[in-house]
């Protein structure tokens, strides 16, 4: 089984019966789109909410709103139907909320938020989600069907 590693700040997109995988899950979110017909999937390791928060724009999975639209181009090119596209998210995570001033939103929440609706915009519909909390993730998202198996530390293996 083909396993491609998914980077901060970058993206695959496959089809078959490959495993897409992304380490260290922290405030960044995996946005994963699967079409199940085809066997055919693609994560972004998305870092920030928006591009209005780095200088450098040129990379497009480093936003949900470049990521979205750069992953389902590619899977319409691997034989996806975009109509068919569901979406998976994992990440997110409050990763040193004792330091932030309460009240504040989190990046990690920030991201959530900007995933969510990057994938609405592109009537994309999240049929599974792992976010939020205090712990880091790796991810395990597998082609065939679409299943994404998420470790975190001290925790058991959680399936979505």
């Amino acid at each position: 089984m083909k396993e491609i590693i998914v980077k901060v700040a970058d993206w695959a997109a496959e089809r078959g019966d490959g495993v897409l995988v992304t380490l260290g899950l922290g405030s960044c979110v995996a946005i994963m789109l699967h079409d199940l017909e085809t066997q055919t999937g693609g994560m972004a390791h998305v870092l920030l909410p928006s591009t209005s928060l780095a200088r450098d724009i040129t990379n497009r999975a480093k936003f949900p709103d470049t990521a979205v639209p750069l992953l389902v181009e590619r899977l319409s090119r691997l034989g996806a139907d975009p109509r068919r596209l569901v979406a998976k998210l994992a990440g997110g995570a409050r990763m040193f909320s004792q330091l932030v001033t309460p009240g504040t939103i989190q990046m990690g929440e920030r991201n959530v938020l900007a995933c969510r609706s990057a994938l609405r915009a592109a009537a994309i519909p999240i049929v599974r989600e792992s976010v939020g909390g205090e712990r880091g993730r790796s991810v395990r998202f597998h082609l065939s069907d679409g299943r994404v198996e998420i470790r975190s530390v001290g925790t058991n293996v959680d399936v979505i």
